[in-house]
């Protein structure tokens, strides 16, 4: 069964809605430019979580500010920018999902090799100025590439409740993740899109 993250949360009634979902990970920005940015609300909201994964993401972060999300209760810790695999050994390969944007349908695959131990691999698009919560599809061939090598895949980039079953039939990813597709604006989640989400995840079991 795939994996479902929801990314980009900021409010506390969201979070307490979401508890009630069958939700495996929750991601909350630490990027200042991010309309989605959680700033000092960090530690109320991971404790508000109660079953699903909690996900920090950050763009080239300092290891202190990693360090301070794994201490106020992070599970994982999304990297979004240029950070190098060195890095990435220091806060823990096996803590962290690593993000490749993908631009011009074009795509590094001896930098993704780097990264094969971490904990999952991110693949969103690109585009300038904007880290993530593009709400914009990429080739989904390239992600098809990537997890028929192996790597235990988080499928991100415009997907959204009509079209997460095809998402999920066309490239079989470890995880779908997904922000904007359920919002109402950027860090306000839509109770009803969320609800439609479920409901017609409920049909791959059925």
């Amino acid at each position: 069964m795939v994996k479902i993250k929801i990314c980009g949360l900021k409010e506390e009634e969201d979070i307490m809605f979401l508890n009630d979902f069958p939700l495996d990970y929750m991601g909350f920005i630490m990027y200042p430019k991010s309309p989605r940015y959680v700033s000092d609300k960090l530690k109320k909201l991971l404790f508000l979580v109660k079953k699903a994964k909690k996900v920090v993401v950050f763009v080239n972060p300092s290891y202190e500010e990693v360090k301070n999300a794994l201490d106020l209760g992070a599970d994982l810790i999304q990297l979004h920018g240029e950070e190098t695999p060195q890095f990435g050994k220091k806060i823990g390969l096996e803590r962290i999902i690593k993000v490749f944007k993908i631009k011009d349908n074009l795509f590094d695959f001896k930098e993704l090799s780097l990264w094969k131990n971490a904990y999952a691999i991110l693949l969103d698009t690109y585009i300038k100025g904007l880290p993530g919560g593009t709400g914009r599809t990429f080739n989904w061939d390239i992600a098809k590439k990537v997890v028929s090598l192996g790597y235990k895949v988080f499928l991100a980039g415009g997907i959204n409740p009509d079209n997460v079953l095809f998402a999920i039939k066309e490239v079989s990813p470890y995880a779908i993740d997904i922000a904007s597709g359920v919002e109402l604006y950027p860090g306000k989640k839509d109770p009803e899109k969320i609800k439609k989400l479920f409901d017609n995840l409920k049909m791959i079991s059925c």
